[in-house]
């Protein structure tokens, strides 16, 4: 996957048309963008969709509330049975909450006839202060746990920050180290690092510009708010033919060298972090068809 694509569980057109969307994923929101008075019609809205789109939709993951509102239970209840790709835990504050979200899916999927384990998560990690503190727990927390990013609105909330940017669109420092530990975490817990949302869809450069930084610096996709992101995303996200053919060329040197550690190329000396890095560029670009 290189993007996610947020749709209001509340709108059958927002829905219907996040079908015309290049998004990899549909992330079917229960969360903040449907009032708390609309959301049972939106999980009645968000399970007949999954059912009626399946074949013609990306993958579809739903989007619950956390835990802590009580309206968890009731979410899942709705929606597993519609077999959606995963569930996308909010609030989340270490891996015991996704451990947990683990053994409620494993009931809803036994009783549906799903496959247990079929349902991954993906897990919002960043949300309050509190989080950035167990980040490490994610690891084991459970096989289900496919991807983690993070978010910057609820956690300048929760710090009580005036502002999470500075003038120049960049994060604050606060932000900046949650971002970097939500992608050292997501690796460490050997799950896809998620950047998250650029909230400001009407400006595409600046989304490019905060998409080529994630992508650099390891994240594997990116949120997105609006349809119009999600061409400049997977854009950003999709290894150019230049990369993917350096790539084969830096696998194919070591292979020749017998085992070598270091190898010469093109003027430079390459080791192993080199190969794993050309290994991982070709993997994905296997995934999206390209190699």
């Amino acid at each position: 996957m290189r993007s996610l694509l947020f749709v209001p569980g509340d709108s059958e057109r927002k829905l219907a048309k996040s079908l015309e969307s290049e998004a990899d994923a549909l992330i079917l929101d229960l969360e903040d963008s449907v009032a708390p008075e609309a959301k049972p019609a939106a999980r009645g809205t968000v399970s007949e969709f999954m059912a009626t789109a399946r074949r013609k939709a990306p993958r579809l993951y739903v989007r619950i509330n956390a835990f802590a509102t009580g309206m968890a239970d009731a979410d899942l209840d709705a929606v597993v049975a519609a077999r959606p790709e995963g569930i996308l835990l909010p609030k989340c504050r270490n891996g015991s909450d996704v451990t947990l979200l683990d053994a409620k899916l494993a009931v809803r999927e036994a009783k549906a006839g799903i496959d247990d384990g079929a349902t991954k998560i993906l897990a919002l990690v960043t949300e309050s202060a509190g989080a950035l503190f167990e980040l490490k727990s994610y690891r084991g927390a459970s096989a289900r746990l496919e991807g983690m990013t993070w978010g910057a609105e609820d956690l300048s909330a929760d710090l009580g920050a005036e502002t999470n940017r500075l003038r120049d669109g960049s994060y604050a420092d606060p932000y900046r180290l949650a971002r970097a530990l939500c992608l050292i975490a997501a690796v460490n817990a050997e799950a896809m690092p998620i950047d998250t949302v650029y909230t400001n869809f009407h400006d595409l450069d600046g989304l490019r510009i905060e998409a080529e930084a994630a992508c650099r610096d390891g994240f594997a996709a990116k949120l997105a708010i609006h349809p119009a992101q999600v061409p400049v995303i997977n854009g950003v996200f999709t290894p150019t033919k230049e990369a993917i053919a350096r790539a084969r060329a830096i696998v194919a040197a070591f292979a020749a060298a017998s085992g070598a550690g270091v190898i010469a190329f093109e003027g430079a000396m390459l080791d192993e972090p080199h190969k794993k890095r050309a290994e991982r560029l070709l993997a994905r670009a296997k995934s999206l068809g390209l190699a």
